[in-house]
Parts: structure tokens; sequence; C-alpha cells
């Protein structure tokens, strides 16, 4: 370690045990953090005149007292919580999948076409007269002779409305959407299968494209009933994203904020090192031993004649020179540059300079 840095360091402990008030300068409080963190015990802040003015280290940082109370900031539960009419809303069907047919590997014949074709008119004669697991099992049957046409799984998806099966219902219509995206039919019915698990966004995308493709009186009256729900839904959401970025905006304000803080901070703990740590003729390297009730380190810092003389390599060494052995300060007795900034510096401290 740098032998001047350990002479520094010495001074300055030699320096709070002499004045221990010097450890409530808002420069160190940092120091005095880690020391209590390591178990120390530090004496408590002597008592000032009541004329103390702020500046000193009785005072709080203005910071703090300036310090406007953040706005509150609502939980994320509370951002999220929205009321929608579920009436109508049933509870999802969980039958496993029902047969979609091969149609990957099924070569359909025009023979195959035409049984697919009677058995959907049948279909169509069972789901007229009520016989809703008649009908299901005629649409099934068609889609297995021919898996490639659209409409026979969304007439299915229909039996499945009809017998509150919104989920089986989805499945289809999801098939004869990959089939046939133009068709209308599909979206129909995966928009009304969707109405009926409350899924009012789904329902309304649905329902809209099913009469943008092809205009159904039916489609559209489902479509006024769920499209409020939905916007409701779409405005609360960009409300709750508003709020989430206006919080990640202040967030990201008070981590810049801090980061200022700590980068000012660090500054100052550094010019105090530089210019506090052993620069000054007399014990613990201060005029006359810091005695109590001395100034702040902000307060050499902010006169610009001190800071001016620290930069005089003659002055720098001069004082390097008197941190390690104060009574070196006779050498420099007939040097008026020395002599000028330590007098300047004693009327400071209110004590005489060192012979």
């Amino acid at each position: 370690m740098d032998p001047r840095k350990v002479t520094e360091l010495k001074a300055f402990v030699q320096l709070c045990e002499s004045s221990p008030e010097v450890l409530h300068l808002p420069e160190l409080d940092f120091l005095r953090t880690w020391l209590q963190s390591m178990g120390a015990t530090i004496p408590l802040r002597p008592k000032m005149k009541d004329s103390c003015q702020g500046g000193c280290p009785c005072a709080p940082p203005p910071s703090a007292a300036a310090a406007a109370p953040e706005p509150p900031v609502l939980s994320e539960s509370e951002e999220s919580e929205i009321e929608i009419d579920d009436e109508g809303v049933i509870e999802p069907d969980t039958d496993g999948p029902q047969d979609m047919g091969e149609s990957e590997n099924t070569e359909v014949t025009d023979e195959m076409i035409d049984q697919a074709n009677v058995k959907k008119m049948e279909a169509i004669n069972a789901l007229s007269e009520g016989d809703l697991p008649k009908a299901l099992d005629l649409f099934t049957e068609a889609i297995k002779l021919n898996p490639c046409l659209a409409i026979l799984y969304a007439k299915r998806a229909s039996v499945f409305i009809k017998m509150q099966k919104p989920n089986a219902a989805i499945r289809d219509c999801d098939r004869a959407i990959s089939i046939n995206p133009d068709s209308a039919q599909p979206y129909k019915w995966r928009g009304t299968a969707h109405r009926l698990l409350g899924h009012w966004e789904d329902a309304a995308r649905d329902l809209a494209t099913a009469c943008k493709l092809d205009y159904d009186e039916d489609a559209s009256t489902l479509l006024k009933e769920v499209q409020p729900k939905a916007n409701r839904i779409i405005e609360h959401r960009r409300k709750y994203e508003r709020k989430r970025e206006e919080k990640e905006v202040r967030e990201k304000q008070e981590r810049i904020k801090k980061a200022r803080e700590e980068h000012a901070r660090a500054q100052r703990d550094e010019e105090a090192r530089q210019f506090g740590g052993g620069f000054f003729p007399g014990p613990a390297g201060f005029p006359g031993g810091a005695p109590a009730g001395m100034p702040g380190l902000g307060d050499f810092l902010k006169d610009p004649e001190l800071l001016n003389a620290m930069k005089d390599p003659e002055v720098m060494a001069a004082f390097q020179d008197v941190a390690q052995n104060p009574a070196n300060i006779s050498k420099y007795q007939n040097n008026p540059k020395i002599m000028a900034l330590v007098t300047k510096l004693s009327a400071k401290f209110g004590a005489s300079p060192q012979p």
C-alpha cells in the first residue's frame, strides 16, 4: 500500500479521535454507515448553539428537507381490477378432442364426397328436428369421408354450441379456418363459443370478421352485445399499461437521481480525501489540532483561493511534507506563499499557525 495514503489515513484517524464530531459531517455519511455495520459505536453529535445555521454537521442535507413526497402508486392488483357482466357465461367443457378425420393421409374420392354430402344432409335434418347427438354423429361421419371440407367442421361446431361445448366448437372452427380462412361461418361460431366462455375480445374479433366476410344478422346482433365489454377491457388494459409505463419512468428517474447523488458523493469524498487527508499542518493534519466547531470540508472546497492553492505543485509538496512530519512546517517559515495559505487555514479553524 502507498505509504503516503497510510500516513493520510493515520492522520484522519487521529482527527476522529481528537474531534469525533467530524464523523457527523455529511461528506462522511458513508464512513459512519460502514462503521456502524461493523459494530462500532459512533459518539452522539454534540449539541450546537441555537444560532446554528444550515450547512453545519447538525443540519440535515438540503435535499432531505426539500424532498417532496412521492405520489402514491397503485399496486398491480388494484390497477387490474375490472368488473364485467358475465351473464350467459358458462363453465368450459373438458371433453377430450373430437375426431377430426385424417386430412393428410386420406385420398378423397368422388364417391366419398357424395357420401359425405349425404351424411351432411342427414345431419342438417337431425339438427332441425332437435336431435343434437344424432346430428353430431352424422357430421362426424361426413368429416371422416371428406376431412378437407371446411363447412363440415363449421356445421359440427354449431352443434357443439347448442350442446354448450364451446371448447369443442373452437377446435372445429380452428380446423375449418385452417382449411378456408375466407369462410365466414367458422368465425361466427368461434366468436359465439368465445362469448359463452367470457372471452370478450376474442368474441368481438371473430364476430367482426364474420360480418366482414359475409354479413350475418345473428353474428351482428351478438357483436353488438360483446363489443362494449371488449372495449372496456381494451381501454382498461391501455390505462394499466399507461400506469405501468409511468411507474417505470418514475423508477428510472429515481435510479438516475440516486446514481447522480452517489457520483456526487463519491466526488466529494475523493475531494475531501485529497484535500483534507493530511495536507494541513499541525496535529492530526490540521492547524491547532482541529478544534471543536471546525467548519465542514465543504466550506474549504467552496473557497476558490484554497482550491487554486492546492493546484500549485509547490504547495502540495509542502503540505505532503508537513503531513508526514508536522514539525517540518518550520522549513517553510520564510516561504510567503506557503505561510499565507497556512494563515488563511488557521483563520478558518480559529487557531494560530503552528511554528
